[in-house]
């Protein structure tokens, strides 16, 4: 008898056809013999539309405020989903973020888990009840409410599977797995067998909305597989794992994220210092910096290029206009019509030319690169926001991507 960790997405809960899917697959896991806990996430558009609530009321809402609001749409699925699997017959009992004993820091929106206290999960279990808990939340010192970012349930899953040393973690979702490309954008995708956690860490932090970053960073902390399934078939998902292949796929995969912004300061003083003076300013109001471009000093001065994502957008321009003073810049400009698009594989590092097919790629389809940025397992490249799903396809055509059969090879 193991313990196995579900978690289901909103479109896998979105109405009461798919809760009692969803509810009969734990249960098909409790009749192994297992103890099964079942992460769920808001119901369809739920959040959306809480934050178009929210907006009528106040355009611009504290965020502790917004975390009390957020939190119910999970409650709402928990008690559904707890509702269903008593109907079916099954002992269960639902629990809040709070209850489950997730704690957090108190970054508000964004709160990242520090501990799991889980006796009452454990007491629970041990008393044969399908536990149900509320994703995407948890409860920090001053006993609030706080929300782990959006995907956060993914999170919550795996953070949970790491308290409990689940033997497996099943995240199901929209889609069959892990695949080489958004399918909605490439057709002929391939569905991988598997993928490493290093390689899908970089897919979710670059844009690929299979699964949040930060669950697969606590995947490969803990050694959990994950497993990335359809809620809606039967068929094999993807293994997310310390894979050890010895022939390393050349590229796993294409993601593309729209949610970004460039911002440039101009005329900065060419003198040491500059740059940490800038990020610093940032890092305290704890926003996130992507691909940065520094130019070649020019008349005792430099330009310094970045990207943040364009919920940061504002808050990015505002502490910087405010220091403009004493970064001793020139002017603040921002373009918010980029994307990022980036190629991801474990193969790569030891092949000096994939590079050059990208940027190849990009010039057949003719479409211009305005920054890159480079690591061992992955390229990316700052390029027009219309320009985006044509540089997905022509990437994922030039590296083959649609020929990979299922086994990922």
């Amino acid at each position: 008898m193991g313990i196995v960790v579900q978690k289901y997405g909103g479109t896998s809960v979105a109405d009461k056809e798919r809760i009692f899917r969803a509810a009969r697959r734990a249960i098909s896991e409790y009749e192994k013999g297992n103890k099964v806990v079942v992460v769920v996430s808001a119901q369809g558009d739920t959040t959306d539309e809480l934050i178009e609530k929210a907006k009528e009321i106040n355009e611009n809402p504290s965020k502790r405020e917004m975390d009390m609001l957020l939190s119910t749409g999970e409650q709402i699925s928990i008690a559904l989903m707890a509702m269903a699997i008593e109907k079916l017959g099954y002992p269960v009992i639902s629990l809040t973020g709070w209850q489950a004993g997730i704690k957090t820091d108190s970054h508000y929106s964004n709160a990242r888990i520090i501990e799991i206290d889980s006796e009452r999960l454990q007491r629970e279990l041990d008393k044969r009840n399908i536990v149900v808990v509320a994703g995407f939340q948890g409860i920090n010192k001053y006993d609030d409410i706080t929300t782990l970012g959006r995907g956060g349930s993914d999170t919550t899953a795996v953070a949970l599977a790491a308290a409990l040393k689940a033997d497996k973690c099943e995240i199901y979702t929209d889609v069959d797995g892990v695949y080489t490309a958004d399918p909605r954008i490439v057709p002929n995708a391939s569905k991988l067998k598997e993928i490493s956690y290093d390689e899908m860490l970089e897919l979710a932090t670059l844009g690929a909305k299979v699964l949040h970053n930060r669950s697969v960073e606590l995947a490969k902390k803990y050694n959990i597989p994950l497993v990335v399934r359809s809620s809606f078939n039967d068929n094999e998902g993807t293994i997310v794992k310390e894979v050890n292949s010895v022939e390393k796929l050349l590229v796993s995969g294409v993601a593309c994220d729209k949610d970004i912004a460039r911002v440039a300061v101009i005329g900065v003083e060419n003198v040491p210092g500059k740059a940490f003076q800038i990020f610093s300013l940032l890092a305290k109001e704890n926003i996130n910096v992507d691909i940065i471009l520094q130019s070649i000093g020019r008349e005792k001065t430099k330009d310094i290029s970045f990207t943040v994502s364009k919920s940061n957008l504002k808050q990015t321009l505002d502490v910087l206009t405010k220091n403009l003073h004493i970064i001793g810049a020139k002017d603040i400009t921002y373009a918010d019509n980029v994307a990022k698009v980036s190629i991801v594989g474990a193969g790569m590092v030891n092949n000096p030319g994939v590079a050059a097919m990208m940027f190849e790629a990009l010039y057949d389809a003719g479409i211009n690169i305005e920054m890159i940025s480079t690591s061992e397992i992955k390229i990316s490249v700052l390029i027009d926001e219309k320009d985006a799903e044509k540089a997905v396809r022509a990437i994922h055509d030039k590296f083959k991507l649609h020929l990979l059969n299922s086994n990922g090879k």
